[in-house]
């Protein structure tokens, strides 16, 4: 799978586990505890977490500049997302 250009990009975990780590911070899990439930060093959830960040700062910054979407248009897109996702 072609992941150049994500957060997943060069990163040692396979990508059923990134994901289970982002679920665990989705719901507001401390970093330590994700690590007891998962194995995985919190520097490592950490730095999944920071990449996961920017990678959302870029996409808005995106969608603002050079779609022209308002920061409010951003906000209900993510919401509506995440209303349509299933997990």
């Amino acid at each position: 799978m072609e992941t150049k250009g994500t957060p997943l990009y060069r990163k040692q975990l396979p990508e059923s586990e990134i994901i289970n780590i982002c679920k665990h911070l989705v719901e507001k899990n401390g970093l330590r505890s994700i690590e007891r439930i998962t194995g995985h060093h919190r520097d490592t959830i950490g730095r999944l977490l920071e990449d996961m960040a920017e990678h959302a700062a870029e996409m808005n910054e995106y969608l603002i500049k050079t779609l022209g979407l308002t920061p409010f248009e951003c906000d209900e897109l993510w919401s509506f997302i995440k209303k349509t996702k299933k997990y």
